[in-house]
């Protein structure tokens, strides 16, 4: 009989440093590609002002959309295709590739030859081709970590992973703000040293440690999937931007169009991979419970969290901060700065929830994250706009721990449940529906926001421009501007007054008095504070609706009974596949052993049962 103390401690101490050295690698990749998700919100007006761009300009705004969303975009459309390549041809190949590909690109973006909509072009072509590498290193990441730890430590990896990727998101806020302060190209090259030192690092220590297979690309899958979700985000676009005399474009029949034609295109994604013999994507995974509830779940805590996300940055830098006396210029750093609790949540609950959740399953823990998220939104809701910021950090913070609490214990429920042949295309999945979410929220808050604000903030902006002795004609003209010039002036920090009365002359002719009076740090953010605050309830009560709908998904992912894993020779239930698969894959790196045969217990929809669990 096979002491297991000894099979237990044979296995695991060729990988520990390994598995280590994967985490350490993986979890910096995930850190990085995030940090530039969202580095470049906050360095936005920087980056424009060195490439001598008006970014609020008639005709600008897409430059602006396109480089806050066209990172997002790429990833959404690639991870799956890169975490399918990574299965075929090996995931650590893709993953190192990946890591080249970011680091070049991130050189390139600080050498920007050309000004204005040159120089904004060639960032956001960079930033794609970023966006490509960032897409090979996320969606091999959490598949190269489930290959090199054991199950019964793979929720706490994945949980340091995911918090490392979400807090990316966060801490780039920050970062943004302190680089552009000291030179706009610095945002950029940040990662150059990282990226080499990594890069370099990965390529000598990471190997493969999973399984992989041949096969053939998907091309029609492929050119579908990618053309198809492509349309539908680049729809969003313009869907954002005013069309005619509507505020939003929404109405615009190249949006409609792209809309429909993307949809049909990932219609017909779906009819090829059911009939392709090496589909691009194994619908067959959706079977699973733990794997399509858990994937619907994050979808939805993706959504609301990127929307939650640029609402705040909004409400902080252009309301808040100047009622409270920060010069618009300041803001943008300052904003990130008292955003930092909802980090700190992020950091103190996600690698906790995600030692937890080996022990004690994943369904509790993420449907009870998702209802906290879901509270936090209500408490925001509720908060009047000029709020005591004690309150509004408390409500972050829980918001912040309600998102590492389901990160981490989501993510080891989906990459748990799937064979380890697909773990690579499993996690491309799973990182498809969180970008694609990320990149929705964009267009779906943007659209509630505007909603709420075109109502009332024209007329309000016209009235108050012409008690301080603007010329109607002038007041007219600033006040039909769209609501989203409004917001874009907020999140860019500028004094979006002063930015629209100076080109027209306007300020000269007035006494100093309604100069100051205008140009103040309170006279646009008073203005927009009503209207805005109505938007606000909307936006949180649907971001509070996408919270309960992610916990009732969170919570269908299945039941932990136990049952029995088919041997080898059996043929494995559509519940119990990936389990099974999972366990020969473990049996596998433990071929010392004669316990490799046998029959041991899991717990499907939620974890694998550890390897110690093996019988003699």
């Amino acid at each position: 009989m096979t002491d297991p103390a000894r099979t237990r401690a044979t296995r695991s101490s060729p990988g520990d440093r390994y598995k280590w050295t994967a985490l350490t690698n993986t979890t910096a990749a995930v850190f990085m590609s995030a940090l530039d998700g969202s580095i470049v919100l906050i360095a936005l007006p920087a980056i424009f002002r060195g490439v001598h761009l008006d970014p609020l300009a008639p005709g600008n705004i897409a430059y602006l959309l396109w480089m806050i969303m066209g990172y997002r975009l790429v990833q959404a459309v690639l991870v799956v295709t890169v975490g399918r390549l990574g299965d075929m041809y090996g995931r650590v190949l893709i993953y190192n590739s990946g890591f080249a590909v970011f680091t070049f690109a991130s050189i390139l973006l600080s050498f920007d030859p050309f000004d204005g909509g040159h120089g904004a072009m060639w960032l956001i072509a960079w930033r794609l081709v970023q966006a490509v590498g960032g897409s090979m290193l996320t969606a091999n990441s959490a598949a190269i970590l489930t290959d090199a730890f054991p199950e019964e430590q793979r929720g706490f990896a994945l949980g340091i992973n995911q918090v490392a990727a979400l807090a990316g998101m966060f801490i780039g806020l920050v970062a943004g703000g302190l680089l552009a302060a000291w030179d706009w190209r610095a945002v950029f090259w940040v990662n150059v040293p990282v990226g080499v030192f990594f890069t370099v690092w990965a390529y000598r220590t990471l190997r493969e440690t999973g399984k992989r297979g041949g096969g053939r690309i998907d091309w029609w899958g492929n050119i579908t999937f990618a053309v198809g979700l492509s349309a539908v985000l680049i729809a969003v676009t313009f869907g954002l931007q005013p069309y005619g005399g509507h505020t939003m474009g929404w109405t615009n029949p190249l949006a409609d169009g792209l809309i429909a034609g993307g949809l049909i295109l990932l219609a017909a994604f779906v009819v090829i991979e059911n009939r392709v013999s090496a589909p691009m994507i194994e619908l067959s995974l959706f079977r699973l419970r733990a794997f399509t509830f858990g994937n619907l779940a994050g979808l939805a805590i993706s959504i609301g969290r990127g929307g939650m996300q640029f609402v705040l940055i909004i409400w902080l830098q252009g309301i808040w901060l100047p009622l409270h006396g920060y010069d618009h210029s300041d803001t943008p750093l300052w904003a990130g700065i008292f955003m930092l609790p909802l980090t700190a949540g992020f950091l103190a609950a996600g690698p906790v929830s995600g030692y937890l959740s080996d022990r004690i399953g994943s369904r509790g823990l993420a449907t009870g994250g998702a209802l906290l998220f879901g509270a936090s939104f209500l408490g925001l809701m509720f908060l009047p706009i000029d709020f005591s910021y004690w309150i509004f950090a408390v409500l972050i913070t829980l918001n912040g721990i309600a998102s590492g609490m389901f990160a981490s214990p989501n993510s080891s429920s989906i990459m748990g449940s799937v064979p380890a042949r697909l773990r690579g295309v499993a996690s491309g999945m799973r990182a498809t529906f969180q970008n694609s979410g990320t990149a929705v929220s964009i267009g779906v808050f943007f659209s509630l926001m505007i909603a709420g604000l075109a109502g009332s903030l024209p007329h309000t902006l016209t009235s108050a421009l012409q008690q301080q002795g603007v010329p109607a004609d002038v007041a007219a003209q600033v006040g039909g501007l769209p609501p989203v010039s409004s917001l874009f002036a907020a999140q860019l920090g500028v004094n979006p007054i002063q930015h629209l009365l100076q080109p027209t002359g306007t300020l000269t002719h007035l006494t100093e008095a309604r100069q100051q009076a205008l140009t103040g740090s309170e006279f646009f953010p008073s203005l927009i504070a009503g209207p805005f605050h109505s938007g606000l309830i909307i936006v949180f009560a649907f971001g509070a609706a996408l919270a309960l709908l992610a916990a009732i998904a969170s919570a269908l992912r299945g039941s932990s009974p136990e049952v029995k894993v088919p041997a080898p020779h059996e043929t494995p239930t559509p519940d119990t596949a990936a389990a099974s698969t999972d366990a020969a894959a473990s049996t596998d790196a433990a071929a010392t052993t004669d316990a490799a045969a046998a029959t041991r217990t899991v717990r499907p929809g939620n974890r694998p049962a550890s390897t110690g669990e093996t019988t003699a």
